[in-house]
């Protein structure tokens, strides 16, 4: 029995000898190898993901449903056919109604706190008598209209939120945002409620309406007839966004409104229903280099003034055309958009200091704001009206132009001032430097600075300009009755 034990003993021990033998051999040089051995790297050299900017891997499955309850359905009711609730590229395109009949509009919001604000489009509710909020539980309450902002297509509601478990949609930050970056919408397109849809951010700061205040976010995620309102959120689940319009020609372009430009003026539609903006009554571009070339600036940064508006607050004030506006109360201003958001976030009859480089020279003006019209800006981008007979045209090189005269039919055709002085251009050529930045009909009334009174005139400043060199052509556009620069270089 002992004899059996021991040799049990024995032949175990030599079991897990040859095991530990097998064992060490796959870490030790082999005289034979069958396969090569797969690399597979320790924990500690393991990278994580890389998510494209903004976090775009992101489930929106998971952002919707956290969100979704949020969203509201908006019902609107007009015993007149005066409603606006569809969105649209250019919103004087109206659908066309011929007959004064009730109607009906829908489109979307969302929850901003528990107390029952909600975030819309101003169109969604404009004229309406009887706004309906359903939400997506089902529930539906009267809507009341708090305050509106057509300028920028904002509009304020408040249903009774008292005790009712109102969610609130979270607000993100929309200066955060880039080109590429994922977003997704929420709404009710065409009638079939809490959508969603999701695409990239395809530009900042888009121009739809109006030049001055418009800093759409451009969109290819798709924003149909009755999403105007809603939320355009990002992958963490923020509304960084106001669904607002959609291209006429293309589903795949929707331009949302951005909501920091929303929040900031939530307290004044909270107070007092409507939005006030500083004004000064300029028109403005941007120091390009070229502007800088043409003109001799010193600087190449800021607002250049081209125009003023009648009795305009920094006319009264003493500002000039070619003034460059650098500074407001000491905040540096690097474009003309960083002037008119100073101006507009600052309340009518505030006195602000307006640092000026003219002709080299740095001043210092004060220019007491007033309130900014209701209509808003008018539209820069206007096509010449009118068809203007063409008499013996200039020859259109170097700058692609032939100008004429301007004569008396001209003039009272279009109404243009007396004080206005110059050669009207009479045709572009398609392919000449001057196609993509001037317009048939537009009056020249300066190059460099230097009066053009008749074509030898213009002959004359333009005959003498070198192949490269840059003119700014500063004109009088009739259809808009502002004037502008626009520069051209000398082709050869």
């Amino acid at each position: 029995m002992r004899r059996f034990t021991f040799i049990t003993v024995a032949l175990s021990s030599v079991v897990a000898f040859m095991v530990g033998l097998i064992i060490a051999g796959q870490f030790t040089p082999s005289t034979v190898v069958t396969t090569a051995p797969r690399y597979t790297p320790p924990p500690a050299t393991l990278r994580p993901a890389v998510l494209p900017a903004g976090g775009g891997a992101a489930s929106f499955a998971d952002v919707a449903e956290r969100i979704n309850a949020s969203v509201v359905n908006i019902d609107a009711a007009s015993s007149k056919g005066t409603l606006g609730s569809l969105p649209r590229f250019r919103r004087s395109d109206e659908v066309p109604r011929e007959f004064d009949v009730p109607s009906r509009g829908a489109g979307s919001g969302f929850i901003i706190d528990s107390e029952g604000y909600i975030l819309t489009n101003h169109h969604v509710i404009e004229n309406a008598e009887r706004i309906t909020v359903t939400l997506a539980d089902g529930r539906a309450f009267r809507g009341e209209v708090v305050g509106t902002d057509p300028a920028i297509d904002i509009a304020l509601l408040k249903i009774d939120g008292h005790g009712q478990g109102l969610q609130e949609a979270p607000l993100g930050n929309s200066d955060d945002l880039r080109v590429g970056e994922w977003v997704c919408a929420i709404g009710n397109p065409l009638g079939y409620v809490h959508s969603v849809t999701v695409g990239v951010v395809s530009f900042i700061g888009r121009k739809l309406f109006d030049a001055s205040l418009d800093d759409y976010i451009q969109t290819d995620a798709a924003i149909n007839f009755g999403n105007s309102g809603g939320p355009l959120i990002n992958s963490r689940g923020q509304v960084i966004g106001i669904n607002s319009a959609v291209s006429s020609r293309s589903s795949s372009i929707g331009f949302a409104v951005p909501i920091n430009q929303a929040v900031a003026i939530l307290p004044q539609l909270k107070t007092s229903g409507r939005v006030s903006r500083g004004y000064m009554g300029v028109l403005l571009t941007d120091v390009t280099p070229p502007l800088q070339q043409a003109l001799d600036l010193k600087v190449s940064r800021g607002a250049l003034i081209q125009d003023f508006t009648e009795d305009s607050p920094a006319a009264r004030a003493g500002l000039r055309v070619y003034d460059v506006v650098t500074d407001v109360d000491g905040r540096d201003i690097g474009s003309n958009e960083d002037l008119i958001r100073d101006i507009s976030m600052r309340q009518p009859g505030t006195v602000v200091r307006i640092q000026v480089v003219r002709d080299a020279r740095h001043l210092t003006l004060p220019v007491r704001l007033t309130e900014r019209p209701r209509g808003g800006a008018r539209d820069e981008e206007m096509l010449p009206g009118g068809r203007d007979p063409l008499n013996r045209d200039t020859p259109s090189r170097p700058l692609g132009l032939s100008v004429r005269e301007m004569d008396p039919g001209f003039i009272g055709r279009l109404e243009v001032p007396k004080s206005v002085k110059g050669v009207v251009i009479a045709h572009v050529d398609p392919t000449g430097a001057s196609f993509s930045a001037l317009r048939k009909g537009f009056v020249i009334t300066e190059i460099n600075r230097r009066p053009v009174r008749s074509v030898a005139e213009y002959e004359h400043i333009v005959g003498v300009a070198s192949p490269g060199d840059v003119l700014a052509i500063y004109y009088y556009d009739p259809t808009t009755a502002q004037r502008a620069i626009a520069t051209v270089t000398v082709e050869r």
